[in-house]
C-alpha cells in the first residue's frame, strides 16, 4: 500500500456485552470440562435473553459440570448482581439442552475414521482460518482493535473498583485511526457507550467517559489531538443493557474477538470450542505464526490462512501474505513455517498446550495481543530467520 491517508475503525465490547457474557458462559463450561477430563470434546453455545440463559450443544466427556453453577459464577463475576440490570445471577433461569457429540464427527477427530488416516487425530471440521500480526503496536496487534479492548477494560476496572458505582456492566467502545501507508499517525474518533443508572446526568457521563477513561488510555498513546472527535453514549441514554437490551449468542463477536477487521477471518467463532476444533486450536497457530514472522522481522505485517478437511490430520494448504513489507519471497517465508512449525491438529495442541482450562479468560477482549497466552510467545522467531537462510 502507498503513503496514502486513510481511515480505519475497529470495535471492542466490555465483558457484561450479552455477546460475550454468552462466549464466556460457553467458554467456562468448556474449563470446566478440561479441568475434570482434557480430551473433553466440546462444543458449547449459550443463548440469552431477559433474565433466561440457555445452554445447548454437544459435549463428549468424563467430567460433571453443573451447568446452572458455571453459567450463575460467570454472571456474578461480570457484575450481573443488581435485579435492576435486568439480569440477576442469583434469580436468573437456567435452561440446559447439551446432548452427546456426533458418533460421525468424533470417529474422525480420534483417529477412527478413513483407513489411511487411522490413529491420527483430524481436524474436528473443514475450514480455513487466519492469523495476523503487524508493528502498529507493541503487542503485535492493529491499533485501533487494541485501543478499543483498553477502552472496555478501564471500563470495567472504574465499574469494579467503585470509581463510577453507576456504570452498569454492558458496553462497548470503538476507535478510528488515521493511517499513512501502514502506520497510525492519529486517532480521529472515539465512540464510548456505557451502560448507566438512570439518575445520572448528561454531564456527569460525559466527564467520566472523556476524562477518567477515554484520555487516561488513549492520551499515552500520542495520538489524540485537539481534533479527535468523541461520542458519549450518542443515543442520549443507556440504561437497559445486557440480555434485557438485546439477545446474547455464543460467537456473535467474532472480528472483535480477532482483529478488528484488519486481515481476514475464516467464519468461525472460537468460544464453547475444545482444541480439536481447528476453528480455535488453528487460528490460534496461524496467530502464533503470523507473530513470530513479524518478530523476526521477516515482514512488517503478515496475514497467515490454514485450511483443513474434517477427519484429516494435516493442513491441505498454507498461505502467508505479508502484503509487500516482506524482507524475503513470500514463498520462502511459507517453506520455513513447514519447517518450523507443526500445524497438524496434535501438532498444535501439543505446540500451543491447548488441553488446559485457559478459555474463559479469552471470552473477554479479544483473544490475541495478550501476553499470557502461549500463542502470543515469539520464541520461534530465531527458527524461522534460520529456515529462511
Amino acid at each position: 500500500m502507498s503513503a496514502k491517508k486513510y481511515l480505519f475503525t475497529s470495535e471492542s465490547v466490555g465483558e457484561g456485552h450479552p455477546d460475550k457474557l454468552c462466549d464466556q458462559i460457553s467458554d467456562g463450561i468448556l474449563d470446566e470440562c478440561l479441568r475434570q477430563d482434557p480430551e473433553s470434546h466440546v462444543a458449547c453455545e449459550t443463548f440469552a435473553s431477559q433474565a433466561a440463559i440457555i445452554i445447548g450443544g454437544e459435549i463428549n466427556t468424563e467430567a460433571y459440570v453443573n451447568v446452572q453453577e458455571v453459567a450463575k459464577k460467570v454472571a456474578q463475576r461480570i457484575g450481573y448482581t443488581n435485579p435492576a440490570y435486568g439480569l440477576d445471577y442469583n434469580s436468573m433461569a437456567v435452561l440446559n439442552m447439551i446432548h452427546e457429540q456426533s458418533p460421525d464427527i468424533n470417529q474422525g477427530v480420534v483417529g477412527k475414521g478413513l483407513d489411511e488416516y487411522k490413529g491420527q487425530q483430524g481436524a474436528g471440521d473443514q475450514g480455513m482460518m487466519f492469523g495476523f500480526a503487524c508493528k502498529e503496536t507493541p503487542e503485535l496487534m492493529p491499533a485501533p482493535i487494541m485501543y478499543s479492548h483498553k477502552l472496555m477494560r478501564k471500563s470495567a476496572e472504574l465499574r469494579k473498583n467503585g470509581t463510577f458505582k453507576w456504570f452498569r456492566p454492558d458496553s462497548k467502545g470503538q476507535v478510528t485511526v488515521e493511517y499513512e501507508g501502514h502506520r497510525p499517525v492519529r486517532i480521529d474518533t472515539v465512540v464510548v457507550s456505557q451502560q448507566h443508572d438512570p439518575d445520572v446526568t448528561r454531564e456527569q457521563i460525559e466527564d467520566a467517559i472523556i476524562n477518567h477513561l477515554i484520555k487516561p488510555v488513549l492520551e499515552p498513546t500520542g495520538l489524540l489531538d485537539a481534533n479527535t472527535k468523541f461520542f458519549v453514549n450518542p443515543t442520549g441514554q443507556f440504561c437497559i443493557g445486557g440480555p434485557v437490551g438485546d439477545t446474547g449468542l455464543t460467537g456473535r463477536k467474532i472480528i472483535v474477538d480477532t482483529y478488528g477487521g484488519m486481515g481476514r477471518h475464516g467464519g468461525g467463532c472460537f468460544s464453547g470450542k475444545d482444541p480439536s476444533k481447528v476453528d480455535r486450536s488453528a487460528a490460534y497457530m496461524a496467530r502464533y505464526i503470523a507473530k513470530n514472522i513479524v518478530a523476526a522481522d521477516l515482514a512488517e505485517r503478515a496475514e497467515v490462512q490454514l485450511a483443513y478437511a474434517i477427519g484429516v490430520p494435516f493442513p491441505v494448504s498454507i498461505m502467508i501474505d505479508t502484503f509487500g513489507t516482506g524482507a524475503v519471497a513470500e514463498s520462502a517465508i511459507v517453506d520455513a513455517v513447514k519447517e518450523v512449525f507443526d500445524c497438524t491438529p496434535a501438532g498444535i495442541i501439543k505446540t500451543l498446550d491447548l488441553k488446559r482450562p485457559i478459555y474463559e479468560a479469552t471470552a473477554a477482549y479479544g483473544h490475541f495481543g495478550r501476553s499470557e497466552f502461549s500463542w502470543e510467545k515469539t520464541d520461534k522467531a530465531d527458527a524461522l530467520k534460520k529456515a529462511v537462510k
